[in-house]
């Protein structure tokens, strides 16, 4: 019987990943307190002092992610005095010092994000999803994630003009042309670093949880049933559970121990869903 173990550790992950030997983890997803957001909860990190904070955590992020691993932050800064502060941009090229490569961005597009104003902008619908590096050689999945080809090949694939059956330079000289031919017959397509997810979660009990959607995108295209997640900031345990339906092992770090009371609750969940597939997976709680 293969076991999938889901392991929630409760303190601050700057000590708790001490524990833990080099080169550990194939993906680091999580989702840390934003800037002065939660206050209540985890006591706020002011913006201007934010990068200086989350350093030291990444720096064992980097120690304990494997040389082939990824992370994805999710992050978003604030608007401060009537404009955006430029925390996340000075985290980002921060990272790049401490020797991380900044492989790409993804925005997470919420899609049923209520409407609102204030008196010089709108409403934010996006968050930030950094995706880091320590090698440009990295594993990624991506056929895992591949999306229907959508209403556009139905008449873009129909009529085929010359152009379109071979590659060629596009007509704006940037290089980017492309044969449109190859996806002809095709059911599924790659999709763009865009995701179109709603808010909605199963558990209301956490002021911050992420769609359980969120990190199984990322999980899938990073990562093979049996490899290791780590989410340093785990909340409700939302990574553990999503990670454990999909028969990888996980851990999270939690630094309350309500919130890890809830993570196990949702592990339950998670348990219940793999043998309800007749697989021979259990989850074992430590």
């Amino acid at each position: 019987m293969r076991v999938t173990t889901a392991e929630i550790k409760q303190g601050d992950c700057l000590k708790v990943l001490q524990d833990f030997a080099d080169n550990t983890f194939d993906l680091i997803i999580t989702s840390p307190p934003y800037a002065d957001r939660r206050k209540h909860t985890y006591g706020g990190v002011p913006p201007e002092k934010y990068v200086e904070w989350f350093l030291p955590r990444s720096e064992q992020f980097l120690r304990v992610l494997k040389p082939t691993g990824t992370f994805v932050l999710n992050i978003k800064e604030k608007v401060e005095n009537g404009e955006r502060h430029t925390f996340v941009i000075e985290l980002i090229l921060s990272l790049r010092r401490q020797g991380w490569l900044w492989t790409e961005e993804f925005i997470w597009h919420k899609k049923n994000c209520y409407p609102g104003k204030w008196p010089n902008r709108f409403r934010d619908s996006w968050e930030r999803c950094l995706q880091f590096n320590k090698t440009r050689k990295f594993k990624m999945n991506q056929g895992a994630v591949m999306v229907p080809m959508g209403d556009w090949a139905k008449t873009r694939l129909k009529a085929l003009g010359k152009n379109d059956v071979v590659r060629f330079d596009s007509q704006v000289g940037s290089g980017f042309g492309k044969n449109i031919a190859n996806w002809k017959g095709r059911d599924l397509a790659y999709p763009t670093n865009v995701l179109h997810l709603a808010t909605e979660c199963g558990n209301k009990s956490h002021s911050a949880a992420f769609p359980p959607a969120l990190p199984e995108w990322f999980i899938k295209l990073f990562t093979d049933e049996g490899d290791s997640v780590l989410d340093p900031f785990v909340g409700s345990g939302t990574t553990c559970a999503v990670a454990a339906r999909l028969r990888r092992q996980s851990v999270g770090i939690e630094l309350h121990r309500q919130y890890v009371e809830l993570a196990q609750q949702d592990l339950k969940s998670a348990d219940w869903q793999l043998l309800e597939k007749g697989k021979r997976y259990e989850i074992r709680k430590r």
